[in-house]
């Protein structure tokens, strides 16, 4: 069975947790987002072949060379993210979407709208991040 969702709706605390309007929502999203992506990748790769040319002078082709790196350095960045978006979406499938890998607890419906691709609830994200910090320092 299908949820058909009102264009205008978000979901609230109100609500029984991860029901099915709201995993449809958040699949929407990430699917969303994948396809937007997936829309830039595509018109960054033409780019890059309609740039593809020789630059007569040199400080023109390293700039060009700089801006192409950039632009690579930027789409590997954005590869890791649709896998990350991937491995939401088989979340939502197999039903532990919305959950703290850590704690089990639920991710607050605040932190998963601003991203959905979160794993941790923010109370954990920062334990993490300490233990990050304390290690990177020594």
């Amino acid at each position: 069975m299908s949820v058909e969702l009102e264009e205008d709706y978000r979901p609230t605390d109100a609500e029984p947790f991860m029901n099915e309007r709201q995993r449809r929502y958040f699949r929407d999203k990430l699917l969303n987002w994948r396809d937007e992506i997936l829309r830039e990748s595509r018109e960054t790769l033409e780019h890059l072949q309609d740039e593809n040319q020789n630059h007569p002078d040199l400080v023109d082709r390293a700039s060009s060379e700089t801006d192409r790196a950039i632009e690579l350095r930027a789409r590997d960045r954005q590869r890791k993210l649709i896998s990350k978006i991937d491995a939401a979406l088989a979340r939502i499938d197999d039903g532990s979407y919305g959950y703290c890998e850590e704690t089990g607890e639920p991710i607050s419906l605040r932190r998963l709208d601003a991203r959905p691709i979160a794993t941790l609830s923010i109370e954990a994200q920062e334990r993490h991040e300490r233990r990050e910090r304390v290690y990177r320092d020594d």
